[in-house]
């Protein structure tokens, strides 16, 4: 399989993730300092000095939230680009994992089984999916401290459709024909999804050893375009949805 990934943007928004966390450290000192002035001092403050205290409060809570998230992002292990390519070990060497090229779908696959717009989730935890949605099962306060830091999984589903819908529309231009899917992939090998009903999206697991999981995905979807291929006479099964010209154009117009 080729792996094709926008390593300068990984680069840097990682370089980003450090400033961040160091700079918002250094601001939760400093602020410290600030609203404290007076017990330091014994001064009265005045009302400049009230109005810088009164802000310091919402802007350490921005910089913090912007620091989790873009730690969660982009400094959290183990990485999504490379949870991916491990747990598509083994697929046809003709397949291309593009990562960072094409948001709000950050990761995208071209395989012999189909084109794949693919959302992953970071998150170590425990969920119930139900009716559509996935609720944690942590306890009252783990999911308060959660809240607090802005760390919920969120909507998977509707992410995995805004990355479908955006991944189709570049794809329509090159071959109209091709069908986008979408898949939701947990890359923390702790994490677990506990289904009560059927979720509309795949929701599979990088890592092999739990079920269901990309590779089982995938070997079970080249399957069935075998049974099909059979049944129908044709030997189409191990071709890829795109010919070499169209990923070309596919990588030219969105690289």
């Amino acid at each position: 399989m080729r792996v094709v990934t926008n390593k300068k943007l990984a680069r840097r928004n990682k370089k980003i993730t450090n400033y961040l966390f160091f700079g918002t450290f250094g601001a939760l000192i400093l602020g410290f300092i600030l609203i404290n002035a007076s017990l330091f001092t014994g001064d009265v403050p005045d009302n400049l000095t009230l109005i810088a205290q009164s802000a310091v409060l919402p802007v350490l809570l921005i910089l913090t939230v912007i620091s989790v998230r873009m730690t969660n992002m982009w400094a959290r292990v183990p990485r999504p680009e490379n949870a991916i390519e491990a747990g598509l070990k083994g697929l046809s060497n003709k397949s291309i994992l593009y990562n960072y090229y094409h948001f709000p779908a950050r990761h995208v696959l071209i395989c012999p089984q189909g084109v794949f717009a693919i959302v992953t989730r970071w998150h170590d935890q425990e969920f119930t999916f139900r009716d559509g949605k996935f609720r944690s099962r942590r306890n009252i306060i783990s999911k308060f401290f959660s809240l607090i830091r802005f760390d919920g999984v969120g909507k998977p589903l509707r992410d995995a459709e805004f990355a479908r819908e955006h991944v189709q529309r570049a794809i329509d231009e090159i071959a109209p024909e091709v069908n986008v899917q979408s898949l939701i992939v947990f890359v923390d090998p702790s994490s677990r999804v506990h289904f009560e009903t059927e979720p509309e999206t795949p929701v599979l697991y990088a890592d092999p050893k739990t079920s269901p999981n990309l590779k089982e995905y995938m070997r079970d979807a080249k399957r069935q375009m075998s049974d099909a291929a059979a049944d129908s006479k044709t030997k189409n099964a191990s071709l890829m949805p795109l010919s070499d010209e169209q990923i070309e154009a596919f990588e030219e117009a969105t690289i």
